[in-house]
């Protein structure tokens, strides 16, 4: 007995086209920033524009996890291709601690020895101010949609460094504008590799977490099985189980044993209704299934 597929993920066409219009932006702010850094010589703008890249990419993994997330169901793939969204910001993940590592040795060699590097600040400046402004739009954009799936929170979060990343360049640029000191453009691009270690360590717990079929975060095991418990006819509750296929599609399963008289004179079926409209309205659980058992007749597997 269970309640109907599990609806999470990235759902509908807009947030494909949400990703699409994000991806359209950072490529072509990206182009901006790897013109300017040749320009301009900065190393931080570079670091950024690679970032960027990075970031493209991303959105590239996740309309492609998008469209294949939104595939039925079939006898194969019984939960269907959720799980393609995981596997999306797995790559994420990696890339940005690849990144970073990249950045961070580009970075300290350039403000150990800075040799006769000169960089126009000026021109750094207006091309940070460009990025700042189509990151903002662009976090703007994801910002809905990434709190219903984990592709799109870890393309989120790229963007949201990318910003920050744009700020550390502006107070780089001013910097060398201002003193004429220009190992603040090395300076800017530690901080920027510095921002994206946490992200990534982040975004691969996350993965780590569903892939090894956790009970999603702020998700208490012990809580549902008493609401369940506090259910008329209700007796025990065993065999509780509770993971996510992705971010926003949380998948439960529970042995429930009900009083001798609940199999018989009918009142099983408004059990199991009013144990999934529970789960449903009180820990946003859209895909259920209960096993219900007669008192006295109870089963325990290794897990219970």
């Amino acid at each position: 007995m269970h309640d109907h597929a599990p609806g999470g993920g990235l759902r509908g066409a807009s947030s494909r086209r949400l990703l699409a219009v994000s991806l359209a932006i950072t490529a072509g702010v990206m182009a901006v920033q790897v013109v300017g850094a040749w320009l301009s010589g900065s190393l931080a703008l570079l670091a950024d524009a690679v970032h960027m890249l990075a970031d493209a990419a991303a959105l590239v993994i996740a309309l492609v996890a998008a469209s294949v997330a939104a595939r039925p169901p079939n006898d194969r793939r019984t939960f269907g291709y959720q799980r393609a969204e995981v596997f999306g910001a797995l790559v994420n993940g990696l890339v940005l601690l690849v990144l970073a590592a990249w950045i961070g040795i580009e970075g300290v060699l350039r403000l150990v020895d800075p040799g006769e590097t000169e960089v126009a600040g000026a021109l750094m400046l207006a091309v940070a101010l460009v990025g700042l402004v189509a990151n903002g739009v662009a976090m703007w954009l994801l910002s809905a949609a990434q709190r219903r799936s984990i592709n799109v929170r870890g393309a989120y979060l790229e963007v949201l460094g990318d910003l920050l990343g744009s700020a550390a360049v502006i107070v780089a640029a001013i910097v060398i504008v201002a003193t004429g000191w220009v190992q603040a453009d090395a300076v800017a691009s530690l901080v920027i590799a510095a921002m994206i270690v946490p992200r990534a360590i982040r975004l691969l717990a996350e993965v780590t977490s569903v892939l090894s079929e956790s009970a999603p975060q702020g998700t208490h095991v012990r809580d549902i099985r008493q609401h369940l418990l506090d259910t008329p006819g209700v007796v025990d509750v065993h065999d509780v189980h509770v993971w996510q296929l992705t971010r926003g599609a949380p998948v439960f399963s529970a042995h429930v044993v009900v009083d001798d008289g609940a199999m018989s004179d009918g009142r099983a079926a408004g059990i199991l209704s009013t144990l999934q409209s529970c789960l449903s309205e009180h820990f946003d659980v859209e895909h259920s299934t209960f096993q219900l058992e007669p008192a006295g007749h109870v089963e325990h597997d290794a897990h219970a």
